[in-house]
């Protein structure tokens, strides 16, 4: 079957650099881990950066520093991954639904506004796939309201808004590093932040708490034992070996996006003459990522099965995540969401896909064109 996705490892890197930290007998939150913060802050433009276990954590971290609990409201597309609208709950605040822009399928800047209450805190806008949100207007909407950003950078990592690098817009970025992601460590998570405080707390929190990480009480050649717990933390910090993976896969991040860029492109120009596909859109102030390429098309799922008889695997993302029990049936008014989600089919697009197995995903789309009459 050709996948969905396929993490593409720069091997010749990792390896030998894996090696170096097993031999050390130092693989825990260490010094890689560290030397991987500060790379990914420079290369998002951002001043710090903290690396967390995965973007569910660096979410859930994220609303947790700002103070959002009981009673609180955080602003989500239900077009994302769960995890976008467990962030709140977990905090014990609740997850209210915006609607989506029909072409980016990104968040409704317009949408936002009209779901603001007195008891929203923060917005959490989702770069769908890799294509950047209208940031002007939600960074101008969050001001006028006194709310804090948080961008979902899960598809966005390597993506750009008006030269910006997705990630360093918001109060926040938290990024995935999962294994089907353009950055694919296994899995791993990063916040991005220019606010000091924010930095420091969340370096605590990721420690359950602690002042002072171990590696940090072992700087000097002498192991310190002491330190303080002063909040109530939690136990997502990352490691040396996902950090050793990390900079490594942080060196080709832009070329591998660049290849799924070509293939994406090759993809709108071949079904250019099928007019019953969808194509994504990128719009001018977007530099995509394309983490995936979804097309709408009619009889969707008809197609995925078809496709699937044809040796080729295909997704859905998503269906709309307020659908989902432990949301509690909340009403969600995302009548855009709605529509849209039935149509949404997720191709094949990962760096290493070959020209037969472009072809064979064109072609299992033109027959089934023929055999249904579109």
């Amino acid at each position: 079957m050709i996948p969905v996705f396929k993490p593409k490892m720069n091997k010749a890197e990792i390896l030998p650099e894996l090696e170096k930290i097993f031999d050390s007998g130092w693989i825990g939150l260490g010094p890689k881990t560290s030397e991987f913060e500060e790379k990914f802050a420079e290369f998002t433009g951002t001043k710090y950066a903290v690396a967390v276990n995965s973007a569910t954590a660096a979410l859930h971290l994220a609303v947790h520093a700002l103070g959002i609990g009981e009673n609180d409201e955080v602003i989500v597309p239900s077009m994302t991954f769960v995890s976008t609208g467990l962030a709140p709950l977990y905090c014990g605040a609740r997850a209210v639904f915006a609607d989506i822009e029909e072409d980016t399928l990104c968040i409704d800047p317009a949408d936002i506004k009209r779901k603001i209450t007195g008891r929203t805190k923060a917005i959490i806008p989702v770069h769908f796939g890799g294509h950047a949100c209208r940031m002007d207007e939600i960074m101008d909407i969050a001001a006028h309201h006194k709310l804090s950003v948080i961008e979902d950078t899960a598809h966005g990592c390597g993506g750009r808004y008006r030269g910006r690098m997705l990630g360093s817009i918001g109060l926040m970025g938290c990024f995935s590093f999962h294994a089907v992601k353009n950055l694919p460590t296994g899995d791993g998570g990063m916040i991005t932040t220019n606010d000091e405080g924010l930095y420091n707390r969340l370096r605590s929190l990721r420690w359950v708490g602690i002042n002072k990480d171990t590696w940090n009480r072992s700087s000097g050649g002498q192991y310190s034992w002491q330190y303080s717990v002063d909040e109530l933390g939690f136990k997502c910090h990352m490691n040396d070996i996902t950090a050793v993976i990390g900079l490594a896969q942080l060196k080709v991040l832009e070329e591998h996006n660049e290849m799924r860029r070509q293939v994406a492109r090759r993809y709108t120009e071949a079904f250019a003459e099928l007019p019953w596909v969808s194509t994504p859109v990128e719009k001018e102030y977007s530099r995509n990522a394309w983490h995936n390429y979804v097309v709408k098309v009619p009889s969707r799922n008809e197609l995925n099965e078809f496709l699937r008889t044809r040796g080729i695997s295909t997704g859905v993302h998503y269906e709309p995540i307020h659908h989902y029990g432990v949301f509690k049936g909340d009403a969600a008014g995302v009548p855009v969401t709605e529509r849209v989600w039935e149509s949404l089919l997720t191709l094949p697009l990962f760096p290493d896909l070959t020209d037969a197995e472009f072809r064979q995903v064109i072609e299992g789309i033109r027959d089934f064109a023929r055999e249904a009459v579109l």
